[in-house]
């Protein structure tokens, strides 16, 4: 793998990744963290795929502005909580609180994005919790454990084992985006699959789910835009 940088206003770093297997040239872009991957064949010449991504670098460019830059978290960012933006204020106290449309996090200016990571992931679980036991017990099969992660290619899952994953970016969302996938994975105790009957489950235990999964395939990639120092 190579890096290359576009030149321009801004410039564009991109990563150039030979294959074996490629026949043609790919380029990708990222709507998770805004990074720009190009898939050339191992024999094609350098040149050759520079020359591609000039004639691209409009379309690049269009897409890389849609998707907005990323969002360092700290003191006077907005952040969604709850699919509402939220203003970052300096608080008191121990714990974070949120307040009409701030969230108050005490303690040093540096200790603000790991202190509001914490809150964030806690809140997630309470939620996420509630809502896994009531579509559990609707469906009256048991799920395993509850685990929470910062994935970037799935907001949910479930094993065959009956545990259940999260992101805990979720509670970023809208409660209802949230309570889908949820009811989401808890469907899969039942239909380990995507098939019909896995999503009339679904529909038993959340109803119409296709506004929510259209926010998700809409908006999900946002979420992943606010950088907690990571």
């Amino acid at each position: 793998m190579g890096q290359i940088t576009l030149p321009g206003n801004p410039p564009i770093s991109i990563t150039l990744r030979r294959s074996a297997q490629a026949r043609r040239l790919s380029l990708r872009l990222s709507q998770l963290d805004g990074r720009v991957t190009l898939t050339l064949p191992r024999r094609l010449p350098e040149a050759e795929a520079i020359g591609f991504l000039r004639e691209k670098e409009g379309w690049l460019r269009g897409h890389l502005e849609s998707r907005g830059a990323d969002v360092a978290v700290g003191l006077g960012a907005r952040l969604p909580f709850e699919g509402r933006a939220h203003e970052i204020r300096a608080g008191q106290g121990r714990s974070v609180r949120c307040h009409g449309d701030a969230l108050e996090v005490p303690g040093a200016a540096e200790q603000v994005p790991a202190r509001l990571m914490g809150w964030l992931r806690a809140e997630a679980r309470d939620r996420l919790a509630e809502a896994s036991d009531r579509h559990s017990a609707a469906l009256g099969l048991p799920y395993s454990r509850l685990t929470l992660r910062d994935t970037r290619s799935r907001w949910g899952s479930c094993t065959a084992e009956g545990g259940l994953m999260y992101s805990w970016r979720l509670v970023m969302a809208p409660p209802e985006v949230l309570d889908y996938v949820a009811a989401h994975e808890v469907a899969h105790l039942a239909q380990m699959n995507h098939s019909p009957a896995f999503w009339a489950v679904v529909e038993q235990l959340y109803g119409d789910w296709r506004p929510a999964r259209r926010w998700l395939r809409d908006e999900g990639a946002s979420l992943h835009r606010y950088r907690f120092g990571d």
